[in-house]
């Protein structure tokens, strides 16, 4: 059931549409085709053996004919060779367990790995070639322990992975049997969903628990997924989009952000409490839904803006996501006001918009730059699928990355507009168009030559300035147990890993 509310604020020129969907989203539909990926599961045991590992192939042989994608498995390291890896755009070490390459075949591997080939870990993957310093890296994190099999609560920090998009903005709550690791990967790798350790018994990570991650390693990419011990794991609509969306991420056929993140601080995270720092400029309005913590443009031109402090020298991330052919954007350096046309005559915008000139396209710096259209298309997710920007601002220089890969390096040299402190905003552009965010966050970075955080306000411009910017179009009118392979480490309880 979905209810209407209200949001008002004493300076807004409208208000804020909020639309509200109890509980966590429901699974979406598995992923479309892209065709002429080819995966190999490999899951030789050299240790404990799970008896998921044949459902687990079925699994992915599954997920593959309906999404275009060839798979064969085995268990043979003789297919560890340079020839016969190089037909695959990615390598399942599906519950592997202790030493199951040798010294060729680990060379053969890392060579593949380097060359631009994809790793992707599932569960007692971790508990695999301890003695193989390269695998402990591509995989981000050694098994150390285990408790006994029971449900838990997962907390997805990663929003537009499509190993994790589909998952709302409340806990993701499953029974698996969930692994303690040796070392934190948060330094190196993206953290895609950590364990809340509340809410189950055995962890042993201090709080800060991560159980899936994706990095890009020395060359090629890394997935890695701490869920599947169990057969009915393998039969769970979430975790099977879980694992097609790393697996889609790792061949390539979907682009994510999976640099390391943290001292991000989040100003938009899905609930209506959060909006409380945001202001509504012109009739325009955007629809949060809380079950999928998104916002969605409507109802014509407008600009949600946060007014909790003018910015300096910050990286800003968020999630984006078209339907189609649509126009929308994220303005910055603009200063505080209830016209909209205000950041467009003082600010930048970074556009949002699959079909116009170079300039004014999808990652731009509208009107005034282009983004290196080659790397934007390679990073680049299509339409339906969701995108991540970072916009880094450091004194006058603004840098856009889309989905990790940098797109755009502009500085501001026009005396009258000014990257070093204003607001930031998204953007309603028109009826017609539906362009959706997620997962707003901030971060601090240090002020160059400034000591501490304080700057001035810019003086706010009058509301009947020309709308002669170049951007004015764009606001139109309308754990181990005895079985263990591995060396010695504390000991933990339950069955199986």
């Amino acid at each position: 059931m979905r209810a209407s509310v209200r949001l008002a604020t004493a300076t807004a020129a409208a208000a804020l549409l909020i639309g509200c969907v109890s509980g966590p989203a429901a699974s979406k539909p598995e992923s479309p085709k892209k065709a002429g990926e080819k995966v190999l599961v490999f899951s030789k045991t050299a240790g404990f053996r799970h008896d998921s590992i044949p459902t687990g192939i079925a699994t992915v042989k599954e997920l593959g004919a309906a999404n275009g994608f060839t798979v064969d498995a085995t268990e043979d390291a003789g297919a560890f060779t340079a020839a016969n890896l190089a037909r695959y755009d990615a390598v399942v070490w599906l519950s592997t367990t202790g030493d199951v390459l040798n010294a060729d075949q680990q060379g053969a591997f890392e060579q593949y790995v380097r060359d631009g080939g994809a790793y992707v870990g599932v569960h007692a993957a971790a508990d695999t070639e301890y003695d193989w310093p390269f695998y402990g890296g591509l995989a981000g994190a050694y098994f150390q322990s285990h408790p006994a099999i029971q449900p838990a609560k997962v907390h997805v920090e990663d929003h537009a992975h499509p190993a994790t998009a589909h998952l709302g903005t409340g806990s993701w709550d499953r029974t698996d049997e969930w692994y303690n690791y040796r070392a934190n990967p948060r330094d190196r790798a993206r953290v895609l969903a950590s364990l809340d350790e509340s809410s189950y018994t055995g962890g042993t990570m201090s709080g800060d628990h991560p159980i899936a991650w994706c990095q890009s390693y020395e060359g090629g990419r890394s997935f890695y997924t701490g869920g599947g011990h169990t057969k009915e794991s393998f039969a769970e609509p979430a975790f099977r989009q879980h694992l097609l969306g790393g697996i889609r991420w790792a061949v390539g056929a979907a682009q994510a952000d999976c640099r390391p993140e943290k001292g991000y601080t989040p100003i938009f995270d899905g609930t209506a409490s959060s909006l409380e720092g945001w202001k509504q400029a012109g009739p325009g309005s955007l629809q949060l839904d809380e079950g999928d913590g998104t916002l969605k443009t409507v109802g014509g031109m407008g600009m949600l803006w946060y007014d909790r402090r003018e910015l300096g020298s910050y990286s800003l991330k968020l999630d984006w996501r078209m339907r189609g052919d649509d126009n929308s954007g994220i303005f910055v350096g603009f200063p505080p006001s209830d016209d909209p046309w205000s950041a467009v005559n003082n600010g930048y915008e970074i556009q949002i918009d699959a079909t116009d000139v170079p300039e004014k396209t999808t990652g731009s710096v509208y009107g005034f730059r282009s983004a290196d259209l080659k790397k934007r298309d390679k990073a680049l997710n299509p339409p339906g699928e969701w995108n991540t920007y970072e916009i880094r601002v450091e004194g006058e220089r603004l840098r856009v990355y889309l989905n990790g890969v940098q797109i755009n390096d502009f500085t501001n040299t026009d005396p009258a507009r000014s990257l070093r402190q204003g607001h930031i905003g998204i953007q309603n552009h028109g009826d017609a168009d539906e362009v959706s965010f997620r997962n707003i966050r901030l971060k601090d970075l240090p002020v160059k030559g400034r000591p501490g955080k304080g700057l001035p306000t810019k003086d706010q411009p009058t509301k009947n300035q020309p709308a002669d910017g170049p951007s004015a179009k764009d606001l139109p009118a309308d754990g181990p147990s005895a079985h263990r392979s591995g060396p010695p480490a504390p000991t933990g309880s339950g069955a199986g890993r």
